[in-house]
């Protein structure tokens, strides 16, 4: 037997057992009255005598029956236990699963809820040796969550307050499920080089015990021993519907037009009919409804998984929409996971490239640059570039103008005196502050080397590249080299303070360039590969779990975060001006912008789930680690303790019915 509140009913009996004590010392007042006799009163008398003061007491069963009840009270207060466990102290790993399938609520409140609940009552059952125990096993706890990752909660410990605070504090995620992390980080602690022997002595193995629905990825690459894993299956039903794919494109053709494909399935026994809905920034545009077939009954040429697999169908939608949005897709009808009921994408708006050009006069780069299609293509001389740059106050430089206003800016043997954030395709010498240093002048360079898959060079042959002369370079070590004369780079990508450099560190006229066709693929290539960083060298379109990378901010700077049940979380971008966001475990759509108001606008990424292993939550009873078959348990987490506390209410309600009997017995005339 233990004691779980011990201290609470200490303090309770220092200050009820004086206090009854005290009454029994004091001296009563009473009125005096006049009566033929006293023999019948004697006994009463005798009674109330050990209410005089100074006077030792007397035997009185009411006093005695009193302290039994209170003496109860206070063991019921400190929350007797009697443990109904045997054999030495374990130590014992609760690996909790907080995936994506666990939100679902066919258990109330949720699977995870049900999870947590279960494991707070193996915690509250473990032997613990407490305070005035008169048992000397001690059993310690590991909490692990678990979904793509794991993540120790609370490492071995008997403090069950602690233990209960870390499955408390698991929230929920959409993310992957897979438990050999998990395992091995459990394995890792138990084989703590700085365990003790005598304690690894005094111990059994450790037990493994799993809370789950059994949908977990990677349970061929488990490895556990027969009867170290127990399974506590969560779960009840596997019906649910969801969005497992999803995709937005504009038209090649004709940009404004937007097609949305995606594929709902349905993981009942049953076909379902729903409708699917698409909304653009919460404004609806479409609603169709679909009957989508039963588990194992989609056929594989019409978007079914075939007979093991989900009941799908592909549902299309095509809009006209000419700007930036995001796109919903969204099955209505109601189910157990909301997680995979819609599915997000950001559409980026038609992309039309703006350059600018920086040159003393450079018929071939400027005709070259004409045969790419732009959008519109603007000339400036070195001096007109220096003396006043679009979109720049008073040429200070402390606008966002020349990135608003341009998509690219070629610079043609020019040194700017400075380089506003944009996208750079320089020839010639490299501007300063982005740590690129030129070591000396070399003279009759061929490229020996290139890259031919980089988008930048898709298509370009460069056996036939000569300069004449060029600038040998030193490269930083976060460069991207594309191609390589005999002594120098030819070639090279540099990213600075949200600035994309595409290096070519000799001048066009003075190379065989001109001559070759290409050096227009080239001119293609560079400018499309630099638009496209414009503002979105990111994937705005990403996984639960997928990092959001933001360029374009300067060393240092701070950024806001709005996401799935946060906003203005703070981040800060590092050394070269990127910031990395790793806490995409939910749905949604996520927001990052610069704190300062001249850093521009809000970068929206859609994190969705699309997984059909996720949406299938069908609980699992059986599962095969590695070939050993794990078995759910029959029945819930039950309580392997009995706790003492009704027993001695019991016995002060059956104490005070006596007192009660006595006392009456004892004033009786």
């Amino acid at each position: 037997m233990q004691f779980l509140t011990p201290l609470t009913a200490l303090v309770a009996a220092a200050v009820a057992l004086p206090l009854l004590l005290l009454l029994y010392f004091l001296k009563l007042k009473r009125r005096e009255l006049i009566v033929s006799s006293t023999l019948l009163w004697k006994r009463a008398v005798q009674d109330l005598q050990v209410n005089a003061p100074f006077q030792r007491l007397r035997n009185n069963i009411l006093l005695l029956l009193q302290l039994l009840m209170l003496l109860a009270l206070l063991l019921a207060l400190a929350a007797p236990i009697l443990s109904l466990m045997s054999g030495r102290a374990r130590r014992h790993v609760l690996l909790i699963d907080h995936s994506a399938s666990m939100s679902a609520t066919d258990v109330e409140p949720s699977r995870l809820e049900e999870a947590k609940r279960q494991a707070r009552i193996y915690v509250e059952s473990l032997r613990d040796e407490g305070f005035l125990s008169f048992r000397g096993a001690r059993d310690q706890t590991m909490v692990i969550a678990f979904d793509k990752h794991s993540k120790v909660m609370c490492n071995f410990t008997a403090d069950k307050r602690q233990l209960i605070a870390a499955i408390d504090s698991i929230q929920a995620g959409d993310g992957d499920s897979y438990l050999g992390e998990a395992i091995m980080v459990a394995q890792a602690f138990t084989q703590a080089p700085d365990d003790e022997p005598a304690n690894q002595g005094s111990q059994e193995t450790v037990k493994l015990m799993l809370f789950s629905d059994g949908q977990i990825a990677d349970l061929d690459q488990i490895i556990v021993n027969t009867d170290e894993l127990m399974f506590q299956c969560i779960g009840q039903s596997g019906r649910n519907v969801g969005v497992t794919a999803m995709r937005a494109r504009r038209s090649y053709e004709n940009p404004d037009e937007v097609e949305v494909f995606a594929t709902v399935a349905n993981y009942d026994a049953e076909p379902v009919t729903t409708d699917v809905q698409l909304s653009v920034n919460d404004d609806v545009r479409a609603v169709k409804s679909v009957t989508i077939p039963a588990t194992g009954k989609g056929k594989a040429d019409s978007g079914g998984a075939g007979p093991q697999g989900a009941g799908k169908v592909a549902v299309n939608f095509s809009l006209s929409y000419a700007e930036a949005g995001v796109l919903t897709v969204r099955q209505l009808r109601g189910d157990s996971l909301a997680s995979d009921d819609a599915a997000w994408a950001v559409l980026a708006p038609p992309k039309r490239l703006t350059v600018l050009l920086v040159t003393a006069g450079n018929k071939v780069l400027e005709s070259a640059l004409r045969a790419c299609s732009l959008y519109k293509l603007d000339i400036m001389t070195p001096s007109e570039f220096d003396a006043n740059v679009p979109g720049y106050p008073n040429g200070d430089g402390s606008g966002l103008g020349l990135e608003q206003c341009y998509d690219v800016v070629a610079l043609d043997n020019h040194l700017p005196v400075r380089t506003p954030r944009c996208r750079y395709l320089v020839f010639g010498r490299p501007p300063n502050g982005i740590d690129v240093s030129v070591l000396q002048e070399l003279e009759n360079q061929a490229v020996v080397d290139w890259r031919p898959r980089h988008a930048v060079l898709k298509y370009v042959n460069l056996t036939n590249l000569f300069a004449q002369k060029c600038y040998k370079l030193d490269l930083p070590r976060d460069a991207e080299l594309l191609a390589e004369f005999n002594e120098s780079p030819a070639l090279a990508l540099v990213r600075r303070n949200g600035s994309v450099f595409l290096l070519a560190p000799f001048d066009v006229l003075d190379s065989t360039w001109p001559f070759e066709p290409s050096f227009v693929l080239f001119c293609y290539n560079a400018v499309s590969f630099l638009g496209m960083q414009a503002g979105q060298n990111e994937d705005a379109n990403l996984l639960v779990g997928d990092p959001i990378v933001v360029d374009g901010l300067v060393s240092g700077q701070s950024a806001l975060v709005d996401g799935p049940g946060f906003s203005r979380l703070q981040v800060s971008a590092n050394s070269s001006g990127s910031v990395r966001f790793a806490r995409t475990d939910r749905v949604g759509v996520y927001g990052i912008r610069a704190a300062e108001p001249a850093a521009g606008g809000t970068r929206l990424f859609a994190v969705n789930m699309l997984n059909d292993a996720e949406s299938n939550i069908e609980p699992v009873r059986q599962i095969v680690a590695s070939g050993v078959e794990v078995q759910a348990q029959a029945a819930a987490v039950g309580r392997a303790n009995l706790p003492l506390w009704p027993f001695f209410v019991g016995f002060v309600l059956f104490l005070a019915c006596l007192e009660w009997f006595v006392y009456n017995r004892k004033v009786r005339i």
